[in-house]
């Protein structure tokens, strides 16, 4: 489902159908010079030597850095986005924290690659929470915010492929043997600054990039402060120094607490910020 924000408040047939279908589309969340910012961000990454946090497959075909927020300050700003944050809140309500920042290149496959080819191949997001709970069991703890910096109008240029109302499937995907995707199989023609939402239970892959061009992406999730971070688990000093205390919170700075017990653990400058903005502190159920 595509959506145009002109308010923060979504309406209720846009949560529904997020319900059903497990993602949302929307377009021109960044705009043209914080494309830029980004894009240059990355390229000085790629570029680098750098292996903290690197992640890049043996055949060159991917290379990518987690916990990208703490690597570049260009990150920081998609913390608590004035579009997409927003939007975050309202699906899974105000007791969150980021559990991941992912800068991916995924670069042009071999002239020839089939179009079959899924890198990453079909699967649901926080692995470890569908294995302990099974996925009949497995609910809705985290949104991941993918924002693509490379137009992807065109089929095969390595797009995040979804299903729509997979999120809903209490059992492994299907798909038919000699098959590559299950049916039902979306693939969002997308223009920089758009962002792909889509909740941890929506099975995803990556499409094949048989374009000339690299497919850039920074994608952020959110989840539940239950459920523990992906890529870091305690930030540096250096990035928690410079950034608000509702960023702190998000990154994993603890609650204000005293010496009486408050059922809410304590103060949270993203209940204040939600209070502030005219936005639910519970997702509507």
């Amino acid at each position: 489902m595509d959506i145009n924000l002109g308010t923060q408040l979504l309406p209720k047939e846009t949560i529904r159908k997020f319900d059903e279908e497990g993602y949302l589309i929307i377009r021109e969340a960044l705009d043209v010079g914080r494309v830029d910012l980004l894009t240059e961000a990355g390229d000085r990454l790629v570029s680098s030597d750098r292996s903290e946090n690197r992640q890049r497959s043996e055949d060159g075909q991917y290379d990518s850095f987690r916990n990208c927020i703490a690597l570049d300050d260009a990150f920081v700003p998609l913390l608590v986005h004035e579009k997409i944050f927003p939007i975050v809140v309202q699906l899974l309500g105000a007791y969150l924290h980021l559990t991941t920042s992912h800068l991916i290149y995924k670069f042009p496959d071999p002239h020839d690659t089939s179009a079959s080819v899924r890198s990453p191949k079909w699967h649901r997001d926080y692995g470890r929470l569908t294995q302990d709970l099974g996925h009949a069991a497995v609910p809705r703890a985290m949104l991941k915010c993918a924002y693509y910096l490379t137009d992807l109008i065109e089929p095969n240029s390595g797009a995040t492929l979804v299903v729509p109302g997979s999120n809903l499937l209490r059992k492994p995907l299907e798909i038919a043997e000699g098959e590559a995707d299950p049916d039902g199989v979306f693939e969002p023609r997308l223009r920089r600054g758009d962002c792909l939402l889509f909740e941890n239970r929506t099975w995803h892959a990556g499409a094949a990039n048989l374009s000339d061009h690299i497919r850039k992406a920074v994608m952020f999730g959110y989840g539940y402060r239950w459920a523990a971070p992906i890529d870091y688990r305690i930030q540096p000093a250096s990035l928690l120094e410079e950034i608000d205390p509702l960023e702190r919170y998000l990154l994993g700075d603890p609650l204000k607490v005293s010496s009486e017990y408050q059922i809410s653990g304590g103060e949270s400058p993203l209940r204040a910020w939600c209070e502030k903005h005219g936005l639910p502190l519970v997702r509507p159920q």
